[in-house]
C-alpha cells in the first residue's frame, strides 16, 4: 500500500479521475456500497470484485478511483467513524469518555468487521483524527500528560473493543436459542452435578439473583481506576 497516495485519499487531497468515469461514481459511493458489503456478509466476503458487482460496474472501473483493496478498506475505517460525530455532551472526563464508549460499543455492533480492524497501526483519516481530538478534550483539565492521556484512551477502547468482541461471539455461538429455551433445556442438566461446587450453586440457585450489566459494570471500574489515578496525581 502506497502510504502518500492513501493518506491523499483518505483526506480528500486526491484528484478524482478525469476518464472514463461513470455518472454518479465517486469515492464515497464506492466506500458505502463497500461497507454495505461487509456489514452483511463479514470481511470475507468483501473484494473488488464484489463491490464492482454490486454497483454494476466493470471491476476496473473502480481502480480509476483507488487503487486496491487495502486503500478501500483503510477509506472504510474512517467511513463509519464519522458516522457518529462523537462530541461527548457530559459534564466532565468521566461522563464524556463514558457516552463516547457507548457509542462506540454501538458502532462495534453495527459494523461487528470493525472487530477485525487495527486502529492503531493503520493510516489515521479525518474522521479518526476528531475522535482522537475529542477524546483527548476531554480529558484537558485532569493534570494527565499527553503520553498518559494517550494511554487512558486506548485502555477504554480496548476495553469496548473487547466487550464489543463477546458480544459479537455471543450472537454467532446464541444465534436461535432462546433464554427461555436455556432455562428450559440446558440449567436442569447442570442442577445434578452443581454439589461439587458450592459457590457456583450458591449464586445458581440464590433467589434473589440479578444480572448486571456486564458492559456497564466493567466501564464504571475502568473509570473508576482512572480516576483514582488521577486523584492520586501520579501523572
Amino acid at each position: 500500500m502506497d502510504m502518500a497516495n492513501t493518506m491523499a485519499l483518505l483526506w480528500g487531497t486526491k484528484p478524482a479521475p478525469t476518464r472514463g468515469r461513470k455518472p454518479g461514481m465517486t469515492i464515497d459511493r464506492i466506500v458505502a456500497t463497500a461497507v454495505a458489503v461487509a456489514d452483511a456478509d463479514g470481511l470475507d466476503a468483501l473484494s473488488m470484485r464484489r463491490v464492482a458487482d454490486e454497483l454494476g460496474v466493470g471491476t476496473m472501473s473502480l481502480y480509476r478511483y483507488l487503487p486496491g483493496k487495502a486503500e478501500l478498506f483503510e477509506l472504510m475505517l474512517d467511513a463509519v467513524m464519522g458516522e457518529d460525530p462523537m462530541v461527548p455532551t457530559g459534564d466532565g472526563w468521566r461522563d464524556s469518555l463514558a457516552e463516547v464508549a457507548r457509542r462506540s460499543l454501538a458502532g462495534y455492533r453495527r459494523h461487528p468487521w470493525l472487530l477485525e480492524a487495527s486502529l492503531s497501526h493503520g493510516l489515521v483519516g479525518p474522521n479518526q483524527a476528531a475522535v482522537l481530538d475529542r477524546l483527548l478534550a476531554a480529558l484537558d483539565g485532569t493534570g494527565l500528560t499527553s503520553g498518559r492521556k494517550m494511554a487512558v484512551i486506548g485502555l477504554l477502547i480496548g476495553y469496548v473493543q473487547g466487550r464489543a468482541r463477546r458480544l459479537a461471539d455471543a450472537a454467532r455461538t446464541e444465534r436461535g436459542v432462546s433464554d427461555g429455551w436455556f432455562w428450559a433445556e440446558f440449567a436442569p442438566l447442570l442442577e445434578p452435578h452443581l454439589d461439587r461446587f458450592p459457590s457456583l450453586a450458591a449464586a445458581w440457585r440464590d433467589d434473589e439473583l440479578t444480572w448486571e450489566d456486564e458492559f456497564e459494570f466493567g466501564l464504571r471500574r475502568v473509570l473508576d481506576g482512572i480516576e483514582a489515578h488521577i486523584d492520586r496525581g501520579d501523572q
